[in-house]
């Protein structure tokens, strides 16, 4: 077959994934898309997927991705005339012990908080709905009735049928074999077939998703795993209309299949395929059966199906899925190349993921910007280290073997650590520091006291560290605490047309005078918050730009994707060029008098200035900010002279009673304080004027900005949403997120962040009340406010102002 000189959209890959995108490309935006498959469609690892649709996680967005799967696949066969074996048989999740049943019931409240109804049962309502199911071990079970099955191939091929029926083109036994890249875009693709020129290109090629995108520069982080399963012979008793099964106490799942079941499992030993290259040609190919490594299974399984004892074993599947560094999987633009998407690694969810997936990547391709908050998924949230290979074997066997561990609040990965350090690494250790890690760097999440083993005892209730923490917390509030926050993501704009730039980048007015620093946000096309950072001008063309240590990746490639065309600016990243110590507290102005050389009084230092002072004989940049609520600076050290002046600082604090802390304090300082966190309580979903945040745009300002039309918009209507605060008397309570906020006992939305203010003595939580027609301070505060915590009411007050000021006010009760 001879392919066609150009195409607008390249889609490589013909498994679910792809077909998916490939079919809303040509729904939705009638583009001129073609599809090339290596081998046939399915080949890769669709074809050996067992099946099961499950729709809720624990971002808002995702689940909406899942729950359009299922409305997708409900009417696709009415569509296309090709059966999807759709069965909405609705799932059972099985809880053996008091620490799942919590889980569940707080997965059951985030369930409503997204407008599902997750039920929980009890093991004699379980044993009425599977007969064959031993259930004397049981808590209790949660049943999603919107959840089921499908055949993988036949989804996709029904896609694929419904790809064409819209005019995209579909090729078969076609390899891509290499890109032709101009100025950091692919301009045309290689194939065996020939060249196919094009604007865009979408990788959805699966397990070889990390060798395609490795042809044009692009690290695609995924690993592929050995997954077994089997289907029995016909099991007797068993209905065809059997609810799926996720038994994660056991490591196993359940689905019924022409009469017997699907069994697999995931083990806390799992096998990688290979750290190199997937063969090519794989289509349709399976690793032998590994009986031995699946007995783990087989002895689960029967133990809570006792009737598998007795039938017989149909076939064993035992074939690649490719997972990821942290069980999410990717889509987005490639931060190395501005028109290159992926949508790979999906965590063998990808017939759940599949129509969603595609819908929303589809989407992305054609406006270049997420539809919705898919930051989880984001292929931006990975960084350099993540190009090393056995690291990312290492990273993701250990999420493989916690697919269905508990998933305890604040539980830190172990693997590949410590990878980065900062020069304090072993000066905080000797402190006692409890370390966690974010994007590699290892960072003190709190100290543990002498006499107390310093590591994390994880807990559904309060956590070993919660009183620690709490001491840490008030001696920020009342006196001084060091943080160590080198792990901030920093970068450098520099030249003539700077400000311009940022100008147009930054909701927030930058173009303040030398010396000062701006909090802003960066927008996207619909007034969402893409980042959050701030701005410091160091000199007229020269701006220091800080976000958090998470949103490396993401926000350089935001700020450098939305760079206005000839402009004469360079964007470095300078993240290890400095380190960052955060001086906060009422005594910090002391330590930092008693070394600095130059005057840092309120007159002589203002809030939200920079300056450039000398700490032990170092040039430092000091930034007048705080992310506590309390007076403080950011000290960015250069990374060589940190120790030095951390240890000049905690020498001159000790008369003040300086002493090191860590992020969990930090968390529980901003949460009074009322300080929004990027991915949580602000996001693309959200606009600066839903979250009370506009004040921190410039809409007086005759300048234009990505945003601003959407804002304009926005302007003379009332807010559909509206972000507040909420604190809980109860101090059994502990709230983690999600909770469904209830207004005189009707749902208006969820909790975004919860944690504890322990200068308050309260639980808080940050969350949007939704309302179609509207919201406004005097529907905020006229009504009756509860949390549903873990599937339990609890009153609940609101709050539209911050719940403390470093003055000391407090909250009233």
């Amino acid at each position: 077959m001879t392919l066609p000189s150009h195409a607008e959209i390249v889609v490589i890959g013909g498994g679910i994934i792809g077909c998916s995108t490939a079919y809303h490309l040509a729904r939705d935006h009638k583009a001129n898309v073609i599809l090339l498959e290596q081998g046939t469609l399915t080949s890769g690892s669709t074809w050996h997927a067992a099946g099961l649709v499950g729709q809720l996680r624990s971002s808002a967005s995702i689940t909406r991705v899942l729950k359009y799967s299922v409305d997708l696949y409900k009417g696709l066969e009415a569509e296309t005339g090709l059966a999807t074996g759709w069965k909405m048989t609705g799932c059972l999740r099985l809880a053996t012990n008091q620490d799942r049943w919590t889980e569940f019931r707080r997965l059951a409240t985030t369930a409503k908080s997204f407008g599902m109804d997750m039920h929980l049962l009890t093991p004699q309502e379980v044993k009425a709905m599977w007969p064959l199911m031993e259930v004397g071990d049981l808590v209790g079970a949660s049943w999603l009735p919107t959840d089921g099955q499908a055949s993988p191939s036949d989804i996709t091929q029904s896609l694929a049928r419904g790809a064409r029926m819209h005019g995209a083109k579909i090729v078969e036994n076609v390899r891509v074999t290499g890109f032709d890249i101009e100025d950091g875009r692919i301009r045309r693709v290689r194939t065996t077939l020939g060249d196919i020129a094009c604007d865009k290109v979408v990788n959805c090629a699966g397990q070889w998703a990390r060798q395609v995108g490795a042809m044009a520069g692009i690290n695609v982080p995924l690993q592929p795993v050995k997954h077994q399963y089997i289907i029995t012979e016909t099991v007797p008793g068993l209905a065809t209309d059997a609810p799926t099964i996720r038994d994660p106490d056991r490591r196993t799942y359940f689905k019924e299949e022409v009469g017997g079941l699907v069994m697999g499992g995931y083990e806390p030993n799992p096998q990688p395929w290979t750290t190199g290259d997937v063969p090519d040609e794989w289509a349709y190919r399976l690793f032998d059966d590994d009986f031995d490594h699946f007995e783990q299974h087989m002895v689960e399984a029967i133990a809570r199906v006792p009737a598998l004892e007795k039938v017989g074993v149909k076939q064993m599947i035992n074939g690649p899925e490719s997972f990821t560094p942290d069980g999410n999987f990717i889509l987005g633009v490639a931060p190395e190349c501005s028109n290159m998407f992926v949508g790979a690694g999906f965590n063998a969810f990808g017939i759940a993921s599949g129509g969603g997936a595609g819908w929303v990547l589809a989407q992305w391709v054609v406006d270049g910007e997420a539809p919705l908050d898919l930051w989880v998924v984001d292929i931006r949230r990975f960084a350099g280290m993540h190009r090393d290979r056995q690291w990312v074997l290492d990273r993701t066997l250990e999420a493989y073997g916690k697919h269905y561990t508990i998933g305890f609040p604040h539980e830190e990965y172990e693997s590949g650590r410590p990878r980065v350090v900062s020069p304090l690494y072993e000066r905080l250790k000797a402190h006692g520091a409890v370390f966690g890690s974010k994007l590699g760097w290892e960072r003190p999440n709190w100290f543990a006291p002498k006499g107390m083993e310093a590591r994390d005892v994880y807990s559904m209730g309060r956590q070993n560290w919660f009183s620690t923490v709490g001491d840490e917390h008030r001696h920020v509030r009342e006196a001084v605490g060091i943080f160590d926050q080198s792990s901030f993501a920093k970068y450098e704009m520099t030249g003539p047309d700077a400000l311009k730039a940022l100008d147009w980048i930054c909701a927030n007015d930058v173009g303040k005078p030398v010396g000062r620093l701006t909090y802003t946000q960066l927008l996207n096309t619909r007034g969402g918050i893409e980042a959050d950072l701030t701005v410091a001008r160091l000199a007229e063309e020269k701006f220091y730009i800080v976000t958090g240590t998470g949103f490396r990746t993401h926000d350089l490639g935001w700020i450098a994707d939305h760079l206005p065309g000839g402009l004469d600016v360079t964007l470095r990243d300078v993240t290890e060029d400095f380190g960052t110590l955060s001086l906060m507290g009422p005594k910090a102005r002391e330590v930092l008098a008693a070394l600095a050389d130059t005057d840092v009084s309120n007159a002589g230092f203002p809030f939200g200035h920079v300056r450039e002072i000398v700490l032990a004989g170092h040039v430092v940049r000091a930034l007048r900010v705080t992310y506590v609520g309390e007076l403080g600076w950011e000290l960015h050290v250069p990374i060589e002279a940190i120790g030095t002046v951390f240890d000049a600082l905690m020498t001159a604090g000790a008369p003040f009673g300086i002493r090191p802390v860590g992020y969990r304090a930090l968390e529980s300082l901003r949460l009074e304080k009322g300080y929004r966190a990027w991915g949580a309580d602000i996001t693309p979903n959200d606009t600066p004027f839903d979250a009370g945040l506009g004040w921190a745009v410039k809409l007086r300002k005759n300048t234009d900005f990505l945003g601003r039309r959407a804002l304009e918009a926005l302007q003379g209507e009332k807010r559909k949403k509206a972000l507040a605060g909420f604190t809980v008397d109860n101090p059994d309570i502990v709230l983690v997120g999600r909770e469904t906020i209830l207004r005189n006992g009707e749902p208006v939305g969820y909790l975004t962040s919860g944690g504890y203010g322990y200068t308050l003595g309260k639980n808080v939580g940050y969350g949007y009340v939704r309302r179609a027609e509207g919201v406004d301070d005097d529907f905020l505060t006229g009504g009756d406010y509860e949390l549903v915590v873990a599937m339990e009411r609890t009153p609940a007050k609101i709050h539209l102002e911050p719940l403390y000021d470093p003055a000391g006010a407090r909250v009233k009760a």
